[in-house]
């Protein structure tokens, strides 16, 4: 299923956060792929976790000088994923060219470390959070956050705000005040963007402080979205990028940064815990769903005004073709 969905092979997915990877390699799976995640004096890797010679995991490895070396033979790959040593044979004797492991595309930034699985020319942007270096914003990350859950359906819960009210009561809403009025919902090929969506949140963003938070939510592409809520009598903004990896069809883990404009004397684990707090409870649901693939046919659930942005981008997904973690 992984080389049919042209669309998320070109995204940048998160893998892991950049303190998590240093020269022992790590084991991690992106859309059924394993990958083994290392660091050198150029930078972080992501290649296929799969030694050419007997298949061993190159993740069981070490790095030697520079170099990915195989638990199992020692065969030793250098930075471009070319093996350069077989100890088992001659050193004089020239290695074949087809001695190479597969190597994707990886970068670093926000302290995330992403890949990409395609190898056209055709790669999507990396979502952007331009409060991440902004200076008048403070920043944090957390996470991540592994659900039993499809990247689509995780993706629509984080734009759905007509839950809040309910899973999330005394936090981002009250059951007193369930309706959503009507709001904006603007589509274009980059991504949607949602804006007017005012409700009445007795805790926000964990300084317990009371107070319509203005919503505005952009889906920056299949697997990844932005809201950023605006206190109108402060002016005070709390940002999220939420960013999920899809792991298999039915599961996903999310990378989450934060990021805030005012209370930069709090400490940022107290924002940090309040969001894996919400999570939580996001994820009993989310595991419950049925079905668990997101359906992309619209009458296969029924709908309300209020989800018209979740409306949205099951169309937005069906009209570009993604079919991982879709029905």
């Amino acid at each position: 299923m992984t080389e049919h969905d042209k669309v998320l092979m070109r995204q940048w997915h998160p893998v892991a956060f950049a303190h998590e990877i240093g020269e022992k390699p790590v084991s991690r799976v992106l859309m059924g792929e394993r990958l083994v995640l290392f660091r050198t004096s150029s930078g972080v890797h992501a290649w296929k976790d799969l030694c050419i010679h007997r298949g061993a995991a190159l993740s069981l490895g070490c790095v030697k000088d520079d170099a990915l070396v195989c638990p199992y033979h020692g065969w030793r790959y250098d930075g471009t994923g070319s093996c350069v040593l077989i100890p088992q044979q001659p050193p004089e004797q020239a290695i074949t060219k087809q001695a190479r492991t597969t190597v994707y595309e990886c970068r670093e930034e926000m302290n995330i470390v992403w890949a990409r699985l395609g190898s056209d020319r055709q790669a999507a942007n990396l979502p952007p959070f331009p409060e991440w270096d902004d200076p008048a914003y403070k920043t944090v990350y957390c996470g991540p956050y592994p659900l039993q859950a499809s990247a689509p359906r995780v993706i629509e819960n984080f734009l759905d705000v007509g839950h809040l009210a309910f899973l999330h009561e005394g936090h981002l809403g009250d059951s007193a005040y369930p309706e959503i009025a009507d709001y904006r919902v603007e589509i274009s090929e980059a991504g949607i963007r949602s804006s007017g969506i005012d409700i009445y949140q007795p805790d926000p963003d964990s300084t317990g402080k009371s107070g319509i938070a203005r919503y505005v939510y952009e889906v920056l592409g299949p697997t990844a979205a932005r809201l950023s809520k605006t206190d109108p009598l402060t002016g005070h903004i709390f940002s999220i990028l939420f960013a999920v990896s899809p792991i298999a069809q039915t599961e996903s883990v999310v990378f989450v940064a934060l990021a805030r404009n005012y209370a930069f004397d709090l400490p940022d684990a107290q924002f940090a815990d309040f969001q894996t707090f919400i999570l939580q409870q996001d994820r009993a649901v989310l595991e419950s769903q049925r079905p668990e693939l997101l359906p992309l046919d619209l009458q296969a659930e029924l709908h309300l005004k209020a989800d018209r942005l979740s409306i949205a981008y099951r169309r937005w997904l069906r009209e570009r073709g993604v079919v991982w973690g879709t029905a």
